[in-house]
């Protein structure tokens, strides 16, 4: 029973019958509930309820301390490096070059005690010239297509961009919602072809990545409802969903990380060994979206012809899009030519110290090292730049781009104004501004005559206050430039 206070009632409150089935032993106090903390019906998680306590996959997350993650990529460009650039390492090619240049250290050392001890080494220098050209033409070419494959893969996110921003417009301002029960549904679907823009581009960024199924954190949910191949390839190949989540072992990345070649992983692994197919899932979303689009001009809720053709064309951006990103990651430099241009590169740091030695002599070890930094690192710059989808330091930020559609998404949905009156009539509105402070009220008081002549003036106001503001600008230089100048003339009198 309960007291006055709303606690359950004591021990002491039961009968003896229920005490002597006890045993005769004081039965444990229950932990007093008061009925003011207790939490309200609508305050407690159901299915019903938001979830208060549902991870955002798309929320960036800063450590504490910014060594975290330093060395592993793609590169957070929200965060800021005081370091000088000559010195910061995060992005920096210099980790997959210490294995190289430690081998040529130790080849230049060894041919210089051999020439100092043995025999004479030393050639022309002749070579240097002869051959720097061509290993310059090389690495010019390799720089510059990898850094085209870059800049072409940047390009297409960015028009992802544009389009997912567009149809959110479309979807969400311009498609009518009905009456009734309708218009709930409506909501619930205006707002489930949002997500879909968002799965579309995650999806994307996987399929960039050469993983295939739908287990990811920031896609899992996005896609559950549809019926598409990597979903049934997920549910029914547990075992190889499970070593898509698990990353490479210590040893592992640590060979990946200073450019073991042996070290690294074939990215199409999980593709290769798919026992099941696992389809296209950007091109399947992209269907949903097609048919959701023709299902709103069916029902009229987008009765304007150029609103129908805008869906139309940014959902044939996005195909684009899936397509030309394809190409660049599925058409790398001709193998020939990355080929030959590492050999070239290899053949002329390994005879340098041939032609240094006759000039250098000991000097000849650092000076090939310096030497094979340079070039061996604009070799690997090409060479890490040349596929932009990855997950190295200087591939895009794929994540970064993909949390923006999403946090795009989100701003487009939480507004919804039924009529422009609400912000044009509004009393902070004030639509002549700089020329007059006056809000939309007031010039609905005066004369169409009036606020036409306010108008062309305001052009001519805006020109005399630059031209003001540039005497006022002048006139305080002016000031300040004979100030300092009476300033040293003083300091060279005394």
């Amino acid at each position: 029973m309960a007291d006055d206070g709303g606690h359950v009632g004591e021990s002491a409150d039961l009968g003896t019958d229920q005490q002597q089935f006890n045993g005769g032993a004081e039965k444990p106090r229950l932990p007093r509930i008061s009925t003011e903390n207790l939490p309200q019906l609508d305050q407690i998680p159901t299915l019903m309820s938001p979830r208060v306590n549902t991870m955002n996959p798309f929320r960036p997350v800063h450590n504490s301390l910014e060594i975290d993650d330093y060395f592993t990529g793609p590169r957070d460009t929200q965060k800021h490096s005081k370091w000088p650039i000559f010195m910061q390492m995060h992005g920096s090619i210099l980790p997959k070059m210490i294995l190289p240049l430690l081998g040529v250290g130790a080849w230049t050392t060894m041919l210089t005690v051999i020439n100092f001890k043995v025999t004479n080494l030393g050639i022309h220098n002749i070579l240097l010239t002869v051959l720097g050209f061509v290993v310059g033409m090389g690495l010019s070419f390799r720089s510059s297509t990898a850094y085209e494959r870059y800049t072409e893969g940047r390009r297409y996110w960015a028009s992802l961009l544009l389009a997912c921003q567009t149809l959110g417009r479309v979807y969400w301002v311009h498609a009518k919602e009905r009456e009734g029960e309708l218009g709930k549904k409506d909501v619930l679907a205006k707002l489930t072809a949002l997500n879909l823009l968002v799965a579309f581009s995650v999806s994307l960024k996987h399929r960039l990545r050469f993983e295939p199924y739908t287990c990811y954190d920031d896609i899992s949910h996005l896609v559950a409802h549809l019926d598409t191949f990597a979903r049934r390839a997920t549910e029914e190949e547990p075992d190889k969903t499970l070593k898509a989540l698990q990353g490479p072992g210590f040893f592992k990345s640590v060979g990946e990380y200073i450019g073991v070649s042996f070290a690294a992983s074939n990215p199409r692994k999980m593709i290769k060994k798919a026992s099941r197919p696992l389809g296209n899932l950007p091109l399947e979303i992209l269907s949903y979206l097609a048919t959701y689009t023709d299902e709103l001009i069916a029902n009229g809720q987008l009765p304007v012809a150029m609103q129908q053709t805008l869906a139309y064309n940014n959902m044939a951006i996005l195909n684009d899009v899936l397509v030309g990103t394809d190409r660049v990651l599925s058409t790398p430099l001709p193998i020939a030519y990355a080929i030959a241009i590492a050999q070239i590169t290899w053949v002329y740091i390994l005879l340098l110290p041939f032609q240094l030695l006759p000039t250098l002599n000991w000097i000849t070890i650092p000076a090939t090292i310096a030497a094979a930094y340079i070039i061996l690192g604009l070799l690997f710059i090409g060479r890490e730049i040349e596929n932009p989808f990855g997950r190295d330091v200087n591939d895009l930020p794929l994540e970064s781009y993909c949390a923006q559609i999403a946090a795009d998404m989100d701003i487009i949905a939480s507004k919804r104004l039924k009529t422009n009156a609400e912000w044009i009539e509004n009393i902070e509105n004030k639509p002549l501004w700089p020329l007059s402070n006056s809000g939309w009220h007031v010039w609905m008081n005066r004369g169409e005559e009036s606020i036409r002549q306010a108008v062309s003036q305001k052009l001519e106001s805006n020109f005399e206050t630059r031209k003001e503001m540039d005497k006022l600008q002048a006139e305080r230089d002016r000031n300040l430039m004979e100030r300092v100048r009476s300033k040293v003339t003083g300091c060279s009198n005394v």
